[in-house]
């Protein structure tokens, strides 16, 4: 909870990362909030107060989850919302021509038109599948497998459009960018 806090606040896009993972943590518990009291609050080093708005925090989630019906697959309505909001600020930047993130997506959009065809188009939106790409590479890295060079050359791509887009996106929440 604390984390997502600050990571929201610092970085959209490794909050958005970190939600995506909070997801399927609760997924890989089956929702089962005494399991995660057991395995991952209670493990915690922290006050009882903290670790009550914690356990509040998984419970919320967990509640979410169910009402929008993303037990199994899919992502909370904050979440999406958060992708919605940068691909606001990603169409912005594409059409006020900023020459920095032009010229990243430029490079990208190749290998976002081959991770589409490889989803068989089920995202369409392009940062969701700049997101989908970088969290499928996280995972693999979390199972601790290889990832070839190709990968690593479009995670690099990908990552610059991201990290410029989150930047902008900051800029955008502190009122320093205006979508027009």
């Amino acid at each position: 909870m604390y984390t997502s806090a600050q990571k929201k606040k610092d970085n959209i896009a490794e909050y958005l990362l970190y939600m995506w993972q909070i997801e399927d943590l609760i997924r890989a518990y089956k929702l089962d909030i005494d399991a995660i009291n057991t395995q991952i609050v209670e493990k915690h080093e922290l006050p009882t107060s903290k670790k009550t708005e914690l356990l509040e925090w998984y419970e919320q989630l967990i509640d979410m989850m169910r009402s929008e019906n993303v037990i199994e697959k899919g992502h909370l309505q904050i979440n999406n919302n958060i992708v919605i909001d940068l691909t606001d600020v990603h169409i912005y930047l594409l059409n006020s021509k900023n020459p920095q993130y032009n010229s990243f997506y430029q490079k990208a959009i190749p290998i976002i038109n081959e991770l589409k065809a490889k989803q068989n188009s089920t995202i369409e939106n392009e940062i969701e599948v700049c997101f989908s790409f970088i969290y499928g590479i996280l995972l693999l890295k979390i199972q601790q497998k290889e990832i070839s060079k190709e990968t690593a050359s479009a995670q690099t791509l990908i990552t610059q459009i991201i990290s410029l887009l989150a930047i902008k996106y900051k800029e955008y929440k502190e009122g320093k960018l205006v979508l027009e």
